[in-house]
């Protein structure tokens, strides 16, 4: 098979591979090589129906650099009525021997953490604000910078 064959399959396979129906939303922001407990990463929505419901995750990029089992954010979310909901989540980033969870091949790793399941919107404009809120074991100041973190993302889905 020659080069150009072998390009044009790849390009094929990529096309299919990345043809994603239940997406309605997916960005990621650059945080560097750590996340400082001071940055906040936010997004702004677009405008969804209001009569579907769908699921957000959040999607996080890390790396072998991840010196943690969990990750701990607070994630907020502005309504259109100017109410804020404020939660905040644990997520396992990796197995109990150390190896990273997440999909890739190499030592950057993508998770896909589920935030929330069948939401629905009002109509108007949110906003979404996440930060890291890791702590050392029984320290109550929060790690600075948070290594090996370096995107952070979130994502719609449709439900149907």
């Amino acid at each position: 098979m020659n080069l150009r064959s072998s390009l044009l399959l790849f390009a094929i396979a990529v096309a299919l591979v990345s043809c994603d129906k239940k997406r309605v939303f997916d960005e990621y922001h650059a945080v560097g090589k750590s996340w400082n407990k001071d940055s906040v990463v936010r997004f702004e929505l677009p405008k969804l129906d209001t009569k579907k419901q769908y699921n957000l995750f959040l999607n996080i990029r890390d790396n072998s650099d991840y010196p943690y089992n969990n990750l701990f954010v607070i994630v907020s979310m502005e309504g259109p009525d100017k109410v804020t909901k404020v939660d905040t989540l644990e997520y396992q980033m990796a197995n109990p021997d150390g190896s990273l969870l997440g999909d890739g091949f190499t030592d950057v790793k993508d998770n896909k953490l589920v935030y929330k399941e069948k939401m629905t919107f009002k109509d108007g404009l949110y906003k979404v604000n996440i930060r890291q809120a890791v702590r050392q074991t029984g320290k109550v100041v929060g790690v600075q910078k948070l290594d090996g973190i370096t995107e952070v993302g979130f994502r719609i889905e449709k439900t149907d």
